[in-house]
């Protein structure tokens, strides 16, 4: 199984959280295509985060397609936790994102969360919680 930790650290660009649906479409060694609907979990400009039902096997070539955009990229993980599958998919060059182009559903900048976890920490303390 993949250390969630490290996968963050290799991460070249900041990812914004998500969520949307998505088509995601790929061939399997024999072949066969295979297209599934996949919940957006976040994304960059250099790669995304799927959710998906289905195992897909690394360094397949997945074409992602949402109203507005299509990007194809190459899976560099898929673990399965508690209810399915997250896919990390690196875009292959020429496609990055830019929500000028794709503004996903709930888009939200996890580093502008910094002031209310601090926030919420100290009033912990002066309440004598630990957080």
């Amino acid at each position: 199984m993949a250390d969630n930790i490290s996968m963050q650290n290799r991460r070249m660009n900041p990812r914004m959280l998500c969520a949307d649906l998505v088509k995601i479409e790929w061939r399997d060694k024999s072949g066969v295509a295979h297209t599934v609907v996949a919940n957006l979990e976040d994304i960059s400009l250099s790669g995304a985060c799927l959710q998906l039902e289905e195992d897909v096997p690394l360094q397949s070539i997945v074409t992602m397609t949402h109203d507005k955009a299509t990007y194809e990229g190459r899976v560099r993980y898929c673990i399965f936790k508690d209810i399915g599958y997250f896919l990390g998919v690196e875009f292959e060059p020429g496609y990055r994102w830019s929500a000028k182009e794709f503004k996903p559903m709930h888009l939200l900048d996890p580093r502008r969360l910094g002031g209310l976890r601090d926030e919420g920490s100290s009033n912990a303390a002066q309440r004598g919680i630990a957080s």
